[in-house]
């Protein structure tokens, strides 16, 4: 064991770590695989009162995200103030200075230094890093100075990768009856650089993991006995664009003169696993090809699904976002994945709020997403990130106007997805059987082929696929009895 590790064991008789995940599937993805680096050098999970180290793996893609992310810091640092505090993500390697001077802070670890936060964690004094059992009640006090491992993120040039499991409790959810739906995370950072975004200078390049990786991933989590698996990314359409063609031709493509690209890696997991079901996360316009929309309605293995997004409906405030698609482009790719599959989820991101948008252009928006066949939205405001092009911007829209645009997109998106899901009462339609369950057992919650939240009626086992018969929507959720098909 690391003679740093044992020493850590001044209250615990074995070495603990506590982690918070804040913001998306890309974090909680990193979490997952730090966990894998902690558990592998022999700590084990604890409560955050009780925990040697505590790890917040932060989001800031908004400033309310910032605001959790410090909230977050100073609960765990009353609840234990003698644990060591690692800050880590987005957040972290964006504003490391503003965090470190927060009380209780040990060490502020970016995105660049990530791979190695455990080793830095648990590293040797000479490192300037000092062990959790060697930190006196001197050098514990708020006013210490925290440690700083942040560089240049464009140089970075890992990937972390491990699957999160949708469960029922995020503590105790260790076997496979209380985990579901793992998703794995196959790319990471972006070369697109929308006005917006803070994401490209915290997360760096877009970056893919090799394809015999993920399919070496995917066939663990079927040999373990999971039927679903969700794959995503920052930029999940630009999977294989940064890898050798060399290294990935034999199982991603019959053409040795073609570059790996997504729809290929789609392929090589049908081709090289037996996974029942596999789910593909957000993926941008551009990258929803002829080809991609064809493979997606074929298959009974991929559900149908598809979140595509938007930001906004206006050619206008597209351009000032400088995204790289005009609304007619967008249009033509919903329609498209609406002919070839009638019965799928069709999702967007949509932002109300951007600097300069007018009431018309704010009409525009609604207009299209009014004609287009979505079935739900995530609808953001505007939230002026640091150092990105649209935060200097002029004509800032006031915050009150930004969220009545987005209560009006809000309304919009309920009615749309109240009568996408009426349309299936009286249908069959395939879900697979989550964890949880009703407190009076009456109902057990399911999640459809085309992802609508479904409530079972009985108690079921999870991680079953089932044929179910949809009686009628209650609250947003369809309600139905099953046949056992699996």
């Amino acid at each position: 064991m690391n003679p740093n590790v044992a020493r850590m064991r001044y209250h615990n008789s074995v070495p603990t770590f506590h982690l918070e995940n804040f913001g998306c599937r890309a974090t909680q993805a990193d979490g997952a695989a730090l966990e894998r680096q902690f558990e592998s050098r022999g700590l084990s999970r604890a409560p955050s009162n009780n925990a040697d180290l505590i790890i917040l793996n932060t989001c800031t893609v908004t400033s309310s995200a910032d605001q959790d992310a410090r909230a977050a810091i100073r609960r765990v640092q009353r609840q234990n103030p003698l644990a060591k505090i690692i800050v880590t993500g987005c957040y972290a390697q964006r504003a490391p200075e503003e965090i470190a001077t927060l009380p209780g802070v040990t060490a502020v670890i970016g995105n660049s230094h990530k791979h190695q936060l455990a080793e830095i964690a648990l590293g040797n004094p000479a490192d300037g890093f000092i062990p959790v059992a060697n930190l006196t009640a001197q050098a514990r006090r708020p006013e210490r100075e925290a440690r700083l491992f942040v560089s240049d993120i464009f140089a970075h040039t890992e990937l972390l990768a491990a699957p999160v499991f949708e469960s029922a409790s995020r503590e105790s959810a260790n076997h496979l009856q209380d985990r579901t739906r793992p998703n794995l995370k196959v790319q990471d950072g972006c070369d697109n650089r929308c006005s917006f975004c803070v994401i490209p200078s915290v997360r760096g390049h877009s970056r893919s993991l090799p394809v015999q990786e993920i399919i070496r991933e995917v066939n663990s989590l079927v040999g373990a006995g999971y039927r679903e698996l969700v794959i995503s990314g920052i930029n999940l359409g630009r999977w294989g664009r940064d890898l050798a063609v060399s290294s990935q031709l034999s199982a991603v493509s019959e053409n040795p003169a073609a570059a790996p690209r997504f729809e290929n890696l789609v392929r090589a997991i049908l081709a090289e696993t037996q996974l029942e079901k596999l789910r593909i996360s957000s993926v941008e316009p551009m990258d929803w090809t002829d080809d991609l929309i064809s493979l997606v309605a074929s298959s009974p293995r991929i559900a149908k699904h598809a979140h595509v997004p938007l930001q906004s409906g206006s050619d206008a405030v597209l351009r000032r976002m400088h995204r790289k698609y005009r609304p007619w482009h967008y249009r033509d790719k919903i329609e498209k994945i609406h002919a070839a599959m009638p019965s799928a989820a069709i999702g967007a991101d949509v932002m109300t709020g951007f600097p300069g948008e007018t009431d018309t252009e704010f009409e525009a928006t609604w207009r299209f997403v009014e004609e287009l066949p979505f079935t739900y939205l995530h609808v953001f405001t505007f939230s002026a990130r640091p150092g990105t092009p649209a935060a200097s911007m002029p004509n800032q829209i006031p915050v009150h106007i930004a969220r009545e645009r987005n209560k009006i997109l809000r309304d919009l998106a309920s009615e749309k997805k109240q009568a996408f899901m009426r349309s299936f009462v009286g249908k069959q339609l395939e879900a697979i059987t989550l964890a949880q369950h009703s407190p009076d057992g009456k109902f057990t919650e399911a999640l459809t082929d085309n992802y609508q939240k479904f409530f079972l009626k009985g108690r079921h086992e999870a991680n079953r696929w089932i044929t179910a018969h949809v009686q009628h929507l209650s609250d947003g959720v369809l309600v139905g009895s099953t046949s056992l098909s699996s």
